[in-house]
Formats: structure tokens, sequence, C-alpha cells
């Protein structure tokens, strides 16, 4: 029997924010108000705690679709000039050897390039939003690679592959950030982040399957597209999150358009 649409995971693509916030009291308090309260309210959104996390994030690009396989993975501090305690900083989550390889057979079965790093450490396209949507770190959390170069369809494809696990109670996360063009930031990037989240907002919640995929393959060709994303890497796990659920509507749940002074954000369910 195959399991109802709603007995499934829902995915995600969330806006990450930037290095280490969480462990920075005045920016939690003042600049990421907002994400802070959308990625916490996740876990009432989903329902019941899931069996572990995929998380998709921007952090990590390799040459095949790398799965994450330590049983315990270590930190990567991929950011810089940060306050000195943020270097130290741990989420403690384990990881899920099971669940790598079961992702691995499934990207493989897909015929896409597929691997095991059983060194890889969590990046903070992971932990920092992990600390805030599920700060008692009791749930798996096992990290997968974009593929070099970047492709839409591959990552499309690559979600296909993955929504098997939505059924075994594994919760999809895509982590980047709907705008990221760190040179236009704040004020800078007022009129090209709304022109592109408008677009982006569009394009996810009105329309489904392959009018939505279409779209996104097509990103290059939105609004503002190369001022709001100079380099994709921040917005390719949204085709991830929608490819693993494909023919089902998407719901925005964070938005603010003043953030950092200016910026257009948001993050999407699907499911």
């Amino acid at each position: 029997m195959t399991p109802s649409t709603s007995a499934r995971m829902p995915t995600y693509f969330i806006s990450h924010g930037g290095g280490p916030w969480p462990w920075m009291p005045q920016a939690l308090q003042t600049t990421y108000a907002r994400l802070a309260a959308a990625l916490a309210d996740m876990p009432r959104q989903v329902g019941r705690k899931p069996k572990a996390i995929l998380m998709v994030s921007a952090h990590w690009e390799a040459p095949a679709f790398t799965v994450q396989g330590a049983e315990r993975p270590g930190m990567i501090y991929d950011y810089y000039g940060f306050p000195e305690e943020t270097y130290q900083v741990r989420y403690a989550s384990s990881g899920s050897p099971a669940l790598a390889v079961r992702t691995l057979e499934l990207v493989r079965a897909a015929g896409l390039p597929a691997d095991i790093d059983a060194a890889r450490g969590y990046d903070h396209g992971m932990f920092s939003p992990m600390a805030v949507m599920i700060p008692e770190a009791d749930v798996p959390v096992v990290q997968l690679s974009l593929l070099r170069g970047l492709d839409p369809e591959a990552h499309i494809r690559l979600g296909r592959s993955l929504a098997a696990l939505r059924d075994e109670e594994v919760l999809i996360v895509g982590s980047g950030l709907s705008y990221h063009n760190l040179r236009a930031f704040g004020p800078a990037g007022q009129a090209a982040s709304a022109a592109f989240d408008g677009w982006l907002g569009d394009a996810l919640m009105h329309h489904e399957g392959s009018a939505r995929t279409e779209r996104l393959l097509r990103w290059e060709q939105a609004p503002a597209a190369r001022q709001a994303h100079p380099r994709e890497e921040h917005l390719i796990p949204v085709m991830v999150a929608a490819g693993a659920a494909e023919n089902e509507a998407a719901t925005r749940v964070y938005h603010e358009d003043g953030f950092a002074g200016g910026i257009s954000v948001s993050s999407y369910r699907f499911g």
C-alpha cells in the first residue's frame, strides 16, 4: 500500500542566516528575531518528531552527491570575523550511518553520482538553524552535499530520488538563503531582493509539478536573478526540497522584507 501524502514528512527550504548567529544574543534578539521564531516553530508545523533529518547545506559542494557518514560528526567553523567564543560552539546531535547508506543507495539508484564521507563535520548551514529548530539536539542529522557545477536539473533529480525518505520519517531540509549577495546587503540589496523574492514566491506557491519545476530550472531568467544570487549555491537547496515534493503545494513559512536593513527573505515548506 502506498502511504498517503498526509503521512509523509514535509520538506523545507530555509533561509539559514549568517554565521553563528544563535550564539550571539544581541543578534538573536534583534536582526534574527523573526527568523528564529520561524525556525523554532518548525517542530510544531511538522507535528511529530522525525526519525532523522537529512540536511542539504549551501556550504558543502563535492564532485559527487556526498553524504555524511560519521556517527558523531565534528564541527566546521566555516565563517570569519565573528566573536572568538563562536569558534567553540557545538551542536551535539548524532549522525546516522544507516541513513547515510540508505541515502547513498537511493541517489545511486537514480543514476546520480554518490559517495560517503566518514570524516565530514557539520557546517554552519546545518548547526546554526538546528540550534534554534531543535535545541535539544536529540534528532540525528545527516548532511548531504551539493554537486559541483550546481546544475539545477541534477538537484531536482536528487530531490526526486530522496522522496521515499519522507515515508520513512526523515525530514528533508534544504538550507540556504533566498537572497545571497554579500556585496549588496542592507539597503543596497532592497530592490533586487524584493524582485527576486516575489518571483520565487510566485514560482513555488502558485505552481506545482512540471510547471513549478520548469520555472526553477529557468531561475536565471527571473527578475534580478544574478543580483540576488551572483553565485547560486544558496539557492540550489530549494531545488532539492522542491524535487522531493514535486507535485505538492508549497507554503511560505517565513518572510520579512526588512532583514538586515532592507533585504527580502523567505523560507518554504512543501507538502
